[in-house]
């Protein structure tokens, strides 16, 4: 440390000797300590990145700068005083010379937070990383072996349709993140692996994106699976819960029978009376309710699924009796789990006059077509692949949402929207009619398709 004299005596100068009395060497002690900043936030920066694959924050990065300036001044400071030099902690030159290095610290921090975290970005890419938090370089998509896709921004996160949403809390921290896959995907595989990714990453139960072969998300809209039994029930079926005393060996779907106990039944074989009660005449027999099916027990309390009528005749005072019938198939529950598990869906869609789908056939669409009913017509199962559709048409699909999504905005396109009212030949009567019947037949599809089965059984089976 250098020494100065002046009028009271030698004096040790802070900042290692160096102020602006002598400028060369205060240019290039400043410039030292923004050097030292940069490297100690860099060094944040990347060892935030290896630990928790996320950008560390400006501020913390640039504490640690200016913490290691600082602590090399008062280090310095220290040193002089436990020397026994003469030192003038409050000297208005060496309070300005610290004052000046700490702000060039401050300002050298984020220029190393940057350089750091870039480099921390690229080398994590090309060393195999599964998920970064920031655009990797040129350098790394040329000649490295992964591919970067960067899911949008949270405003650009939609919902899909039909499905319940997913939290804000989700999209928020999905938001902007870099997945990285194997270079040489195709489009369709990089697709199949970030849908993969998006659900066991984030926990959500479907997912409708486009991404191109470079990586990057044109579309993207999540949706939750619905939890409860609701979301299972078909039309015109209802849950109930009863005082029940299932077999021991009943379990959620199987198939039972629903019986009222007579009044006297049980107490006439209590007394052993053969049947009789105590004035001599037949006891009342048990009673076949309805026939049922078993979601869950608790008890001596079962939770059944039914038809609505049959819902209606049961009531809370009555202890019921279930008879556990033999397993037979069941194709619509089968079906419903299989849903679940899958990435495929259900759905129905109306093929509005003047689509370009109109004239086209089963074997052009990429989704499966499970049945066709025409307008006016009967349901046709596994309708033929050489089945042309026709306007009014509702078809029934299975396959992905982004499949189904790209069904639904041509089933609904046309060309001109003036173009069919303008062609039609009739009386106004007949117009209005042809109107209220695609009305109808618009409400029908709507209600398949928010009742069809996309989200399996419920959790008790």
């Amino acid at each position: 440390m250098g020494v100065t004299a002046d009028g009271s005596g030698a004096v040790l100068q802070a900042s290692g000797g160096a102020t602006f009395n002598e400028p060369m060497r205060a240019a290039a002690t400043l410039v030292t300590f923004a050097v030292v900043a940069a490297v100690a936030a860099g060094s944040a920066a990347v060892a935030y990145r290896w630990y928790f694959r996320e950008r560390v924050g400006e501020g913390i990065a640039a504490l640690v700068g200016v913490a290691v300036v600082a602590l090399y001044l008062n280090t310095a400071s220290l040193g002089a005083v436990i020397g026994g030099t003469e030192y003038e902690l409050l000297r208005l030159d060496a309070v300005f010379f610290n004052v000046v290095a700490i702000g060039v610290a401050a300002a050298a921090a984020p220029v190393g937070l940057h350089i750091g975290d870039g480099l921390a970005t690229n080398f994590f890419a090309v060393a195999g990383g599964k998920r970064l938090e920031g655009e990797v370089s040129d350098v790394v998509r040329t000649i490295g072996r992964v591919t970067p896709v960067t899911l949008p921004a949270v405003d650009d996160i939609g919902d899909m349709d039909a499905y319940e949403p997913v939290d804000p809390e989700t999209k928020t921290e999905m938001a902007e993140k870099t997945l990285l896959f194997p270079r040489r995907l195709t489009v369709e595989e990089l697709r199949d692996r970030l849908v993969t990714r998006i659900k066991e990453d984030y926990g959500v139960g479907y997912v409708d994106v486009d991404v191109t072969a470079d990586g990057e998300v044109e579309f993207l809209a999540l949706g939750s699976r619905a939890a409860g039994i609701g979301p299972t029930l078909a039309p015109g079926t209802a849950a109930v819960a009863v005082t029940a005393d299932p077999a021991n060996a009943a379990t959620p779907g199987d198939v039972v029978q629903v019986w009222k106990p007579g009044g006297a039944a049980d107490e006439a074989e209590a007394a052993g009376a053969g049947g009789t009660g105590e004035s001599g005449e037949a006891a009342p027999r048990p009673t076949r309710v309805a026939n049922a099916e078993l979601r869950a027990t608790v008890g001596d309390v079962a939770t059944l699924a039914l038809d609505e009528a049959d819902a209606s005749a049961l009531d809370d005072r009555t202890n019921y009796r279930l008879a556990t019938l033999p397993a037979e198939p069941r194709a619509d529950r089968e079906f419903a789990t299989v849903l679940r598990g899958a990435d495929e869906t259900m759905s129905a869609v109306v093929l509005e006059s003047g689509s370009p789908l109109v004239g086209t056939t089963v074997a052009d669409v990429s989704a499966v077509v499970a049945a066709v009913r025409p307008a006016g017509g009967s349901v046709q199962a596994i309708p033929p692949r050489a089945y042309a559709f026709a306007a009014g048409d509702t078809a029934y699909l299975v396959g992905r949402p982004d499949e189904l999504r790209r069904f639904e905005a041509l089933a609904a396109d046309t060309e001109d929207g003036e173009s069919d009212a303008d062609g039609v030949t009739g009386s106004d009567d007949a117009d209005e009619a042809d109107a209220d019947d695609d009305a109808a037949a618009t409400d029908e599809a709507t209600e398949t398709r928010t009742n069809r089965p996309t989200d399996g059984v419920d959790d008790g089976e």
